[in-house]
């Protein structure tokens, strides 16, 4: 996790002084990412003492600060605050430093930016057998309810990133749970940053515009088109301030959704939180061609990047799996990862 933070923050350093654009921390839910992320670890400390205090002292005032106190001994010890300080550090240089990458491709491909974008259409039609995905979902569920209701999926994710690597920051049961999420996030948004400067694709929204043409306008419509001036701006405006964030190849909403229901199902107790991740990536998948942000190559590669993110982030947290891969064993409560002691 520290390793991948330090390699990508120097990445995107290097590249930005070497085209002779500053490094920027682009804005988002609740604002740009060093606001945010503290924020959330601030409102998740209180969420976290608030009530269980309340519950514990029976509302009595003169209580309240007795058990308050003992249940920040009781769950923020030092190897909880190590892992939410480490983590969110960790987390925060790792996406900044994509978001910058990403924002530097049109830049370092030039015209390549849309190279896959033809070849990568055609492979949809051919396993479809001759249809674009896009219209084909348009004809089955419809161009308007379904429109406004995908939409949402789509654009829920944009705050449940943040979100998700603050809950298993402060209450992964293990603290070694926390460590594998937050490290396999971070393996997930390099791999995707490595895969648009392999396959550059702007994807098929941007590409071919008149596919989506019959849509109602929507949260997402908004987006596209903020994303698509906000890419002029940059490439077109010396003096403009934003990032562009228009690449294709890999989706990483897939990947990340899936990479979190992974996770969820081999770390979460609650059947009804993994059922519920679990339908939210199938929708997430749906959208991202309903909508035209991607290709189908575009989810197979997101896939395949959260089992690889997933795998790797265990393994280097310390996660020992079953013989099936159904189920994994932490073999440490804590940030150590232990060492065979036959391989030392």
């Amino acid at each position: 996790m520290v390793t991948i933070a330090i390699f990508m923050g120097a990445l995107a350093f290097i590249t930005g002084r070497t085209l002779g654009y500053p490094l920027r921390d682009p804005d988002g839910f609740l604002g740009p990412a060093w606001v945010r992320l503290p924020m959330l670890i601030l409102a998740a400390f209180v969420a976290d003492i608030l009530p269980r205090t309340l519950w514990r002292s029976r509302g009595k005032i003169t209580q309240f600060r007795t058990e308050a106190r003992l249940l920040i001994r009781e769950h923020w010890t030092r190897e909880r605050i190590q892992l939410v300080v480490l983590g969110l550090i960790c987390f925060y240089v790792t996406y900044v430093s994509y978001r910058n990458l990403k924002n530097y491709l049109p830049f370092i491909r030039g015209d390549k930016t849309r190279q896959g974008d033809y070849e990568l259409h055609k492979f949809d039609q051919w396993i479809l057998f001759g249809h674009d995905p896009a219209l084909l979902l348009h004809s089955v569920l419809g161009t308007s309810i379904s429109a406004h209701a995908l939409s949402y999926v789509y654009l829920v994710f944009l705050p449940m990133v943040p979100i998700s690597v603050t809950i298993w920051l402060v209450w992964s049961r293990n603290v070694s749970f926390g460590y594998w999420y937050v490290t396999a996030q971070c393996i997930c948004w390099t791999l995707g940053t490595a895969s648009y400067y392999m396959i550059p694709t702007l994807g098929p929204n941007f590409a071919f515009p008149w596919l989506y043409g019959d849509l109602d306008t929507t949260g997402v419509t908004a987006l596209q088109d903020a994303l698509y001036y906000g890419r002029q701006s940059v490439r077109f405006d010396p003096f403009a301030n934003g990032v562009q964030s228009v690449a294709g190849f890999a989706s990483l909403h897939v990947g990340v959704t899936l990479l979190m229901a992974l996770v969820a199902q081999y770390t979460v107790r609650n059947r009804f939180i993994k059922i519920a991740l679990w339908v939210y990536m199938v929708l997430v998948v749906l959208s991202t061609s309903y909508f035209g942000w991607h290709y189908i190559a575009d989810d197979i590669a997101g896939a395949v990047i959260a089992f690889i993110s997933f795998y790797l982030g265990g393994i280097a947290t310390g996660q020992k799996f079953d013989e099936h891969g159904r189920h994994s064993h932490p073999t440490t409560t804590t940030s150590d990862v232990p060492v065979d002691a036959e391989n030392s």
